[in-house]
């Protein structure tokens, strides 16, 4: 008789590498665009959790899309009245098949950090991260309603590269042309370099500031107090990310958790899920 514990256990070998140790679906390397999210220590998984949530929801209705698997999941509601008609094996093959469907929208994805109180989402096209963080703490604003329990802030990266000064030049160079596409060459703004440098030591920061400030055009002039535009710089560990933004004050630095206390001035934060 063949044994067959050891393809059972390389089996299960196969399985593991999917996922962290927490159990939560991830990709092996942080690749963007995506967004940075800080959360509480040892609430990784379920930070991940609730925000594919919002992430689903704020992206469904800015960029709604139309795919087999949302046209197959209303046809599946519609029906549902003949669930009670299946026999017990067909419904029970019926909910197996839903829950290995992958996500209609595959949008989103989870990338190992390997760190506490970090989280990495990646976004594919033609989520706008920027976008996609600003739409919801401005919905949080005007609501008061963070949807989160573990979520405190959020860093949205338009692109991301290796830790290497000439990549960083090379992604901003990129990363600002996509934002001033409309630009006739004479718009002058003011700007502001936001660094912020987690896990990382090969890099000083005044190295970075320096490289990523010969990028930006002559006519553009630092204000350190009140700038039209914000270049975030993310760099965790071997990665750079950067994107461009217009409302980091205003939206308290995306710190979903201030934007709510905010609501709530008497600290009654009820509402805030």
């Amino acid at each position: 008789m063949v044994d067959s514990k050891p393809q059972s256990q390389s089996s299960d070998r196969r399985r593991k590498r999917k996922y962290l140790s927490d159990g939560t679906s991830s990709k092996r390397y942080i690749e963007g665009p995506g967004v940075w999210v800080s959360c509480i220590k040892g609430k990784e998984r379920q930070t991940v959790g609730e925000l594919y949530d919002i992430f689903d929801s704020v992206a469904s209705d800015i960029w709604p899309i139309d795919h087999p698997h949302l046209l197959e999941n209303k046809n599946e509601n519609e029906d549902s009245r003949d669930n009670s008609e299946l026999s017990i094996e067909e419904q029970i093959n019926a909910e197996v098949t839903a829950v290995k469907r992958p996500r209609s929208e595959q949008r989103f994805a989870s990338c190992q950090t390997n760190t506490p109180c970090v989280v990495f989402i990646s976004c594919r096209s033609p989520v706008d991260p920027v976008q996609l963080v600003e739409t919801h703490i401005q919905n949080v604003k005007s609501t008061g309603a963070a949807r989160t329990r573990y979520t405190h802030r959020f860093v949205p990266v338009s692109g991301t590269c290796y830790t290497d000064l000439s990549d960083i030049q090379t992604l901003c160079k990129s990363t600002l042309k996509r934002y001033l596409a409309c630009d006739n060459g004479t718009a002058a703004y003011t700007y502001k370099i936001e660094l912020r440098m987690r896990n990382h030591t090969t890099l000083e920061r005044f190295a970075v500031i320096q490289a990523i400030a010969e990028c930006v055009p002559e006519r553009y002039k630092v204000n350190l107090t009140d700038p039209q535009l914000f270049i975030l710089v993310e760099i965790f560990k071997s990665v750079c990310g950067m994107s461009i933004a217009t409302n980091y004050y205003t939206l308290h630095k995306y710190n979903v958790m201030e934007v709510a206390h905010d609501f709530y001035p008497d600290g009654n934060e009820a509402g805030r899920v």
